[in-house]
């Protein structure tokens, strides 16, 4: 006969130690979430992060350090007030700031910083809107230090940023960095302010030095809708905009973004201008190379889904101009830029690849027996063949001289034969088609 059944007490203890650790392991869970939710919470449904700003950080090379008394034996920015203006390219209703300290070799200290719109929206001026001043923070607090080599982000500051509107960043280094060691990016092309003391809640700044440089600030990010996309621009002096309008903002990715925004149908794409004079794309100039700044200056930035690569002329005019060496650095431009697209295609980045613009009659790259030419020539034939890139962009074309077409139109250049004019950045402007911009989800 068989006994009546009974749970063991081991079953019983069992079960109950399932259960509570079930509700446990439940609330855990439910902590974790809500713990991560202010992350996701700050990008809200529909939106997303996007660069809608940058400066390529660089080395300062000592004419562009800040003026004395800014600068001192062994220590720059002491005691220094900076004020900058920045255009931004996409618009939403919340920002966070990047501080590159690249090149430093000794910690930035930033004792505070705040944001606020321009005085009358201009460019370049000293005067901001004082409504509009906000304080930044870094981890909930006002101060932080930059690490060597590294950056810094803030955090994000409820601030409605209108796409094309220029923003004022103002920066307070009480400590100053301890070493001349200085990051920045020197053809700003915009004026920017210098004072002692902290004035980074003044409206204005009456006195300060004014100096066409950034520095410091790297990037600018927006919280955008979830269809805004970037593109970055990568090239030297000629996409950095020497030639153009200081505070003028006629630079030819200034005048594409421009077309751009006038369209309804791409108002929503960014423009990064990832550029420097001297810029090369095999080796370092003013700047590290392409290859070598590839993964900081595109494939990491907030939001880029195409690259417009406009370099070379550099690499050809700083190579001997004999048959040898215009062959060789040839061959390495062509490898390299295969490079730059196997890498941008891993990231799923569109690489739409512009012919060289002629420098015929420019020293010194322009030589008599004309082997740089015959190098450009060989180089924009091998972009313009299609499957080398996703897109062309014939920047040569638009600007060349039809009857020296080793030359750019005269009316174009800004005087060296190198580079353009304002006119002449509005011609690359609209040599770009605008149909390479559609949307790509």
């Amino acid at each position: 006969m068989k006994s009546p059944s009974r749970t063991p007490l081991a079953t019983v203890l069992s079960t109950c130690v399932l259960v509570l650790a079930i509700a446990v392991t439940a609330s855990l869970l439910t902590a974790l979430v809500k713990r991560a939710a202010p992350a996701t919470a700050a990008a809200g449904p529909g939106r997303h992060w996007v660069n809608t700003w940058t400066g390529m950080p660089q080395l300062t090379e000592p004419a562009n350090l800040p003026p004395a008394p800014y600068t001192g034996d062994k220590s720059v920015l002491v005691d220094t007030t900076l004020r900058q203006t920045v255009r931004v390219t996409a618009g939403g209703p919340r920002i966070r700031l990047r501080f590159s300290n690249a090149y430093g070799d000794t910690p930035l200290p930033l004792t505070a910083v705040t944001v606020a719109l321009p005085l009358d929206g201009k460019a370049g001026v000293s005067a901001v809107e004082p409504a509009t001043l906000r304080r930044v923070t870094f981890a909930g607090r006002n101060s932080t230090t930059v690490p060597v080599g590294a950056q810094m982000v803030s955090d994000p500051l409820d601030f409605e940023l209108r796409a094309g509107s220029e923003l004022t960043v103002t920066a307070y280094t009480a400590r100053g960095q301890a070493s001349l060691a200085l990051t920045s990016h020197p053809g700003s092309r915009t004026t920017s302010y210098l004072a002692h003391g902290d004035h980074t809640r003044d409206q204005d700044l009456p006195g300060a030095t004014a100096v066409d440089h950034w520095y410091l600030l790297s990037d600018v990010e927006v919280l955008a809708p979830g269809r805004t996309e970037a593109v970055a621009l990568v090239g030297d002096s000629l996409t950095d905009g020497r030639g153009s309008t200081t505070n003028g903002n006629d630079r030819w990715p200034d005048q594409f973004y421009d077309r751009l925004h006038s369209n309804p149908a791409t108002s929503d794409i960014a423009v990064l201008n990832q550029a420097a004079g001297g810029n090369r794309v095999l080796n370092d100039g003013l700047g590290p190379n392409v290859l070598a700044r590839l993964d900081r200056d595109v494939l990491s930035r907030s939001g880029v889904t195409r690259l417009i690569l406009f370099e070379g002329v550099n690499d050809i005019g700083t190579a001997d101009a004999t048959p040898a060496a215009q062959r060789a650095v040839t061959d390495d431009l062509i490898a390299g830029y295969r490079q730059i697209v196997v890498r941008a295609h891993a990231q799923g980045i569109r690489v739409y690849g512009a012919t060289l613009t002629p420098f015929g009659g420019s020293t010194p790259y322009d030589d008599p027996a004309g082997e740089r030419e015959a190098a450009r020539q060989r180089v924009n034939a091998w972009i313009r063949t299609p499957g080398r890139f996703d897109a062309v962009i014939d920047f040569d074309r638009a600007v060349r001289d039809p009857a020296a077409p080793d030359r750019l139109q005269p009316t174009l250049h800004a005087g060296d034969w190198l580079h353009l004019n304002p006119e002449g950045y509005g011609v690359l402007a609209s040599a770009v088609p605008e149909g390479l911009f559609r949307h790509t989800s």
